[in-house]
């Protein structure tokens, strides 16, 4: 079926003009996406059974990390900005205002390492560089201060007598396979990212001047552009530096347009030296994930783990209480010689597994294949503010919540998926209401139990939390065994200060259904006069939990997503100089449609 030519007319009467790029056919997409769907059910159910026990490599978005809470202003967790690096048989993650860092042996389990011994480590936007047998650190301290660690698994870090006098913000160390590293900056609505050679050997001493490498271009590029909906008419901030090479090839990455946005992002520049020249790929953002449960893939670090494997660590918002109410997420990435850089962030925010070989990421899906069940479903609760009610807990919005009325002992929160449904996980997003903590502190421990019922009478508890002494906002739970419930409670078993709440209970499984039919009377136009706008419509359905809409600067490879619930979208993140190729298909509690 090929998408016809169309114009739509705007809420302000104007015209938009539909581009003739969507040769791809529906059936072909939805082929190959059945394709990559199966093969990820396939091998997640070998690796479970392969290794039994193997629920704590089963993970999802956002990291589930004893996210700090901030010194001052609104009560409420942040960390953001990450860089990691494989170093003497660790992975060292360091994210913005966090107190200090965590390390990891499989990227699944992390343990949080306080640190004293740095005095910037509460400065923006850190990077590390593995050089030698040494950690090395800096951050946005504006004048440049340097640290090491030979034993990072230990607070006892060193000041480096630093040279390089250049003042930066949101910096990012390389180190080239010649040894030779260089240092890239730049976080500005004005300024570009620069770059420049640095010597760690005397102090990392500048080697030349900064070399200028990306510039602005909003007026290009939709994505740059400030605002919810790249609305604003001003700059946005290209930020957050980050290079990786692969093949001979060096991608300078950066980030736009804005922290607080779900459309924050990661395009990136090649070249064939470090310091350029560099050319804009067309496909970018590389990184992207503005719909779903949560949004945000911007401020990144692209690394390799120890199989060779890509992945992309990169910055999530809330943006709620407060602009820079962030958090952590993980997406595998795909760096193809023919289609370029892209990472996987679709059902990033659904389980998946890390896996402990080389994966081709490009023909292997390690999502589990288990679907939402809990989207919207009917939910009760023991109490709610005014505000927050039930109902926010199953919307898939994490800039909204429920909250009980206390942090008593005994609320609790109800949901009835419809009929008995095969749960495999269920992921308790809490939000941390009303809450008047401020570091330094403890632990912020949630302790609870989930149980489920056929019937709404007969309960069996299937988590049991009571005694959790882990500070785990965002904890998903894997149960050993699947177990078929219609009704879900989560119960506080803690009297705590602020309110009882969640950003969402998410449940995961198979609904036992049938997935839905093909989107029909699909259809995309472009702003006749802003051609980095796109808007689409199609045919509302039944028994539809949402839509994938997908498009790309090739048609045989469509690298970007985006999640919508409702039977139209607008967007102004495209670039004013290319042509587009889109597919859609819905997707329930079923799985993902024809």
């Amino acid at each position: 079926m090929l998408w016809k030519r169309k114009v739509y007319h705007s809420p302000h009467d104007m015209e938009w003009q539909n581009e003739t790029k969507y040769k791809t056919t529906m059936k072909n997409i939805t082929k190959l996406m059945s394709i990559a769907l199966v093969a990820g059910l396939i091998v997640s159910c070998a690796s479970t059974e392969q290794k039994t026990v193997q629920n704590e490599k089963i993970v999802t978005n956002p990291i589930d990390l004893n996210y700090r809470f901030q010194p001052n202003e609104e009560s409420r967790r942040e960390a953001a900005d990450p860089v990691l690096e494989y170093f003497k048989g660790y992975y060292y993650m360091f994210a913005s205002k966090s107190g200090g860092y965590w390390r990891s042996e499989d990227l699944a389990k992390w343990e949080y390492i306080p640190c004293t011994t740095i005095p910037t480590l509460e400065d923006y936007a850190p990077t590390i560089l593995v050089y030698g047998d040494t950690l090395y650190f800096t951050a946005s301290s504006g004048n440049t201060r340097i640290f090491k660690n030979a034993h990072p698994e230990t607070d006892t870090w060193e000041e480096v007598d630093t040279k390089l006098t250049y003042r930066q913000h949101d910096p990012a160390f390389f180190k080239d396979d010649d040894g030779r590293v260089y240092l890239y900056w730049g976080c500005s609505d004005v300024d570009p990212i620069v770059g420049v050679e640095v010597d760690p050997t005397n102090g990392f001493c500048a080697i030349g001047e900064p070399e200028s490498l990306i510039e602005h271009n909003g007026d290009k590029y939709g994505w740059e552009v400030p605002g919810k909906n790249n609305e604003e008419p001003r700059q946005g901030w290209n930020e957050g530096p980050c290079v990786l090479k692969h093949n001979g090839r060096y991608y300078l990455q950066y980030a736009a347009p804005g922290t607080q946005y779900r459309i924050y992002g990661d395009g990136n520049y090649v070249g064939d030296n470090p310091l350029g020249p560099f050319e804009y790929v067309e496909d970018n953002p590389f990184s992207f994930k503005p719909g779903g449960f949560i949004g945000g893939a911007g401020h990144g670090h692209t690394f390799k783990d120890k199989y060779g494997n890509y992945w992309h660590v990169a910055s999530m918002t809330i943006s709620v209480r407060h602009w820079f109410e962030r958090r952590l997420g993980l997406f595998p990435v795909v760096v193809s010689d023919k289609y370029g850089m892209y990472a996987l962030t679709t059902f990033a925010d659904y389980p998946f597994y890390i896996p402990d070989r080389k994966v081709d990421f490009e023909k292997e899906d390690i999502n589990m294949g288990w679907n939402l069940l809990s989207y919207k479903k009917k939910v009760s609760a023991s109490s709610s503010l005014e505000g927050y009610d039930p109902e926010l807990a199953n919307d898939e919005q994490v800039e909204t919540w429920w909250a009980a009325k206390t942090g008593n002992k005994g609320e609790w929160l109800q949901m009835d998926l419809g009929k008995p449904m095969e749960i495999n996980a269920i992921q308790a997003n809490f939000a941390d209401h009303n809450f008047n903590v401020y570091a330094p502190h403890g632990p912020v421990v949630y302790q609870y139990y989930i149980e489920g019922s056929t019937d709404g009478k007969n309960w069996t508890r299937l988590i049991d939390e009571e005694k959790n002494e882990k500070d785990a906002p965002h904890k998903l739970h894997t149960l050993n065994t699947p177990a078929k419930m219609q009704y879900l409670r989560i119960c506080n078993t803690k009297d705590m200060e602020g309110c009882f709440s969640l950003f969402d209970l998410r449940v995961f499984g198979q609904g036992g259904g049938k997935a839905p039919a093909v989107v029909t009377g699909f259809q995309a136009s472009r702003g006749e006069n802003d051609k980095r706008i796109y808007r689409f419509a199609w045919n509302p359905q039944e028994d539809v939990t949402g839509y994938i809409l997908r498009w790309g600067t090739q048609k045989e490879k469509l690298t970007h997503s985006m999640v919508v619930y409702d039977n139209q979208y607008e967007a102004g993140y495209f670039n004013r100089d290319s042509e587009y190729y889109f597919s859609i298909t819905a997707f329930n509690e079923n799985g993902i449609g024809e």
